[in-house]
């Protein structure tokens, strides 16, 4: 556990115990953003194996075959109203994140080393 959170909330639905394989700095950062937002963070998507990927396309969903969910990097935060989605940005910009998705149901956060920073985008 890390503070705020449990490494089975990170788990792929599809592999029980996946949770652990998060990269420790990308879970150390969003627990500093957690303690910043004071409020909670539900975790709807985090460490993805292959299967998930090929799952979510199959379902419609538009995912990267690059996913930083794939190694660890990423995470998917439930969001309720547009008061938490403000405070949970907030939070992810002051721990350090800068690379940052909105959704109209979730915000996706990652740290990936590989790939771009300082970027927002919309889904």
């Amino acid at each position: 556990m890390i503070n705020y959170f449990n490494y089975y909330e990170f788990d792929s639905p599809l592999q029980e115990g996946s949770g652990q394989l998060m990269d420790k700095s990308f879970l150390f950062m969003l627990n500093n953003a957690r303690h910043i937002a004071n409020i909670p963070f539900v975790i709807t998507s985090g460490f993805r194996i292959e299967a998930d990927i090929y799952r979510l396309k199959k379902e419609g969903y538009k995912v990267s075959p690059n996913s930083s969910h794939l190694k660890g990097y990423a995470a998917d935060i439930a969001i309720k109203s547009s008061g938490d989605r403000y405070i949970i940005i907030d939070a992810l910009l002051k721990a350090g994140f800068n690379r940052i998705g909105i959704a109209n149901t979730f915000i996706h956060v990652d740290n990936d080393p590989d790939k771009p920073a300082n970027v927002i985008w919309t889904y």
